[in-house]
């Protein structure tokens, strides 16, 4: 494993620019194509939630092989950099799908080219994130912890959780804006080709780690999910339970957010936009400051305050509802801060207990089993305790968007944002856990 001293220049740029732009591309996966699909297919949350859930079986799924064969190659470089090629170039056809090119093209009604467009959406974004979860949750998350040890994940991963938080800022802010006055279309298109550049750089950027050797077999996909591994690497599965819980929290609302803000709250492009921005520029302000202090403090006692800040805000947030429109701008504002906050900071503590509980030689291996705990299991389960909330409260509007029908369709409902509270403080009660299992290790 490498130092400190060999975390070299060259290394921050791969991190900072696969890092960055992978978190933008998922940023836009997970906010804009949502709303991509709302405005411009079908107001829908149903087919929104089946695509956030089917998005996550293909990225668990392609991260545990990719990751494996990564490992048993020895070689991370080929799968980020052609990875992010390809990745780019699905992402700059996504915006192409249209109702009115499929009916003109096909010749069909109104209401079968909205089931195609759909249907053809929810592939596209499976495929993108085939490609995307190779290069990045695979291969460059491997890299990373290839390249990193116990003296400097801390800071190392204080960035890396800020980053999601950048991307954020960036979609959340510039992109609103963006689509605005280009049209997705162009929009899915130039951040495509900013990460099929962000390949080609690759191909001359990214080494791998000296000490990466090729280990392993095939038949370790199943390596994290062995009976024997599991048992002797309990402080690792313990914190895999806790970024499970965090995901689950997450995906309850994540999904719906710009969505809620747009249709429940009224807020505009520029309204939820500066309010979004403000929300995560402070947040990563503040976590800058807290994951350094990290390396140097207890993580896991840490997580305590992390989780109750981010709970705090999730419940604000579902609490920011009053008759003032400008009251709702600042009060929701102020509870996205607080909830930024703690989001970052459980990011950043659990990551970089994650990757010192690592054990060496098994780091592709494990990042199938990593992705399990953090996406797959959070991304069916979120979103479909999400999307149930919002049938059950049923909050209406009227859809026009078809020329000779008018249907009613529900919009994400507040209390997500109150489930998702209520659900970030069942980590709690896996602290003492993690740090029961650490203390047994260490004797």
């Amino acid at each position: 494993m490498s130092t400190e001293r060999n975390f070299t220049r060259n290394h921050w740029l791969v991190l900072i620019l696969f890092g960055a732009l992978g978190q933008i591309a998922w940023s836009v996966e997970n906010m804009y194509f949502n709303l991509f699909v709302f405005d411009t297919i079908d107001k829908n949350l149903d087919a929104i939630t089946l695509m956030v859930q089917l998005s996550g079986v293909t990225a668990t799924v392609v991260t545990l092989i990719a990751g494996t064969l990564s490992d048993k190659l020895g070689n991370r470089r080929r799968f980020i950099s052609i990875g992010y090629i390809i990745w780019g170039a699905t992402v700059a056809l996504f915006g192409f799908i249209s109702v009115e090119g499929i009916a003109a093209l096909f010749a069909m009604e109104h209401a079968r080219a909205v089931a195609v467009a759909l249907t053809l959406v929810i592939v596209g974004d499976c495929v993108m994130t085939l490609f995307g979860s190779c290069a990045n949750d695979a291969a460059f998350n491997a890299w990373v912890t290839d390249n990193t040890d116990e003296k400097n994940r801390g800071r190392i991963e204080g960035v890396l959780s800020i980053l999601p938080l950048v991307a954020m800022l960036i979609v959340a802010g510039g992109f609103g804006i963006l689509a605005e006055l280009l049209g997705y279309r162009m929009l899915f298109l130039l951040l495509g080709v900013l990460i099929v550049i962000s390949g080609v750089v690759g191909i001359f950027k990214v080494r791998d780690s000296e000490q990466l050797r090729p280990t392993g077999r095939f038949r370790d996909i199943l390596y994290g999910f062995s009976p024997s591994v599991i048992a002797g690497n309990k402080p690792f599965y313990a914190t895999l339970l806790i970024m499970l819980v965090y995901g689950v929290a997450c995906q309850i609302f994540m999904p719906y957010m710009i969505i809620y803000m747009k249709e429940y709250l009224g807020f505009s492009v520029m309204e939820y936009s500066v309010v979004f921005g403000l929300a995560i520029s402070l947040g990563a302000v503040i976590n800058l400051f807290l994951t350094r202090m990290s390396d140097r403090l207890d993580k896991v006692r840490l997580l305590y305050i992390a989780a109750a800040v981010m709970s705090a805000g999730l419940i604000a947030m579902y609490l920011s509802r009053t008759s003032s429109h400008i009251a709702n701008l600042i009060l929701f504002g102020i509870s996205g801060f607080v909830m930024i906050t703690g989001y970052i900071f459980v990011s950043a503590l659990s990551g970089s207990t994650l990757r010192d509980l690592t054990p060496e030689g098994a780091v592709g291996k494990l990042q199938g089993v990593r992705m399990v705990f953090m996406v797959l299991i959070p991304m069916l389960v979120g979103p479909a305790i999400g999307n149930a909330i919002n049938k059950a409260m049923n909050i209406t509007i009227s859809d026009t968007s078809s020329a000779d029908t008018m249907t009613t369709m529900y919009v994400p409902a507040p209390e997500i944002f109150l489930a998702a509270g209520l659900t970030s403080i069942l980590i709690f009660a896996l602290i003492p856990l993690l740090s029961y299992f650490i203390r047994k290790k260490s004797k």
